[in-house]
């Protein structure tokens, strides 16, 4: 018979006055930017789950295709498996896929999932609760706070796998990834293990269509952080105002999304002390997207201490899937 899996939740870490503070400190840069971690609201998480669907956004179905099909290996290469941290665990679908097509047997495993948004860990929570064998544990927080507070909870012997999957490594510059995977190296213990899911540099317009796509889902996903400004944080930003770009940076090897000011504005945020003119033309910079080659992914792992396990390419979407070991 399989056992009920039970949830329990970790205090909510999110702050407005976190959130206020980061918008004066990113608004005030050159170029202007706002940090992607606030995309993702309660409508945000909606609207990304939806980005994921679309046809031209491939990367959700390649890595579920992925995990289905090479589950089996990836726990196999974890035999000592008790603990399961995913960070940024979206809907939770993607782990329900990979414990329903990998696990060998029915063990009891702790399931962490750390995310920002509090909707997205609501169904993840729920999608997993339905799985056997599985005690689920939601961390509201960012991404080292959540890792920080599983690492003092670990209590059960075994290995600890953490995912980081759907290419969110993508989402820092290159001496932010590096500082991040050394927090994650840094919470794991020797023999432990890391997936990593990564997207592959394919062509242009392909990589446009993706960021941009014709039914406008990722324009309205960008402009809804507009929308949480004005609600949260007292802001008279006419969201209207305001066009969706996706450009791809090959020099940088990047896809960059802005906000684009369609004329010359005053844009005020009070809860944040912003008052500014923007002209027409000029961007928010609010997220950013690298993508890599299979061949390069390990040496990225590697210096900040891990060891090549396997790796898995989904050929048609050009995604890649990596096992690591902490050593």
């Amino acid at each position: 018979m399989k056992n009920r899996a039970a949830a329990t939740s970790e205090p909510i870490e999110w702050s407005a006055a976190q959130f206020a503070t980061d918008v004066e400190y990113y608004l005030a840069l050159t170029p202007r930017q706002l940090p992607s971690r606030y995309l993702y609201d309660a409508l945000g998480s909606a609207l990304f789950e939806a980005i994921c669907r679309l046809p031209w956004y491939r990367i959700t179905r390649a890595e579920m295709r992925l995990l289905t099909e090479h589950g089996h290996e990836i726990f196999a290469r974890v035999p000592r498996l008790s603990t399961l941290v995913e960070l940024g665990s979206g809907s939770g679908e993607k782990l329900a896929v990979l414990i329903e097509a990998g696990r060998p047997d029915e063990a009891l495993v702790d399931a962490h999932l750390i995310d920002v948004s509090s909707a997205a860990l609501d169904t993840a929570t729920r999608a997993l609760t339905a799985l056997g064998g599985v005690r689920i544990v939601a961390h509201q927080a960012r991404y080292e706070v959540g890792l920080e507070q599983v690492r003092a909870a670990r209590r059960r012997p075994g290995q600890m796998l953490a995912l980081f999957l759907g290419s969110n490594i993508g989402n820092f510059d290159p001496p932010g990834a590096d500082a991040f995977l050394l927090a994650i190296r840094a919470s794991l213990q020797r023999g432990d293990a890391l997936l990593l899911g990564a997207d592959l540099v394919k062509p242009e317009p392909e990589l446009l269509l993706a960021y941009d796509d014709p039914l406008g889902v990722t324009a309205a996903f960008n402009r809804n952080l507009l929308v949480r400004l004005n609600r949260e944080l007292d802001g008279d930003i006419d969201v209207g105002a305001f066009g969706h770009r996706a450009a791809w940076n090959a020099e940088q090897s990047r896809v960059e999304m802005h906000l684009v000011s369609l004329r010359r504005q005053h844009v005020r945020i009070r809860a944040a002390s912003i008052d500014i003119e923007m002209e027409e033309g000029e961007s928010i910079w609010t997220e950013s997207s690298y993508k890599y080659r299979a061949e390069d992914i390990a040496g990225i792992l590697q210096p900040v201490g891990f060891r090549p396990l396997d790796q898995w390419i989904d050929r048609e979407a050009k995604f890649a899937l990596t096992l690591v070991e902490a050593v």
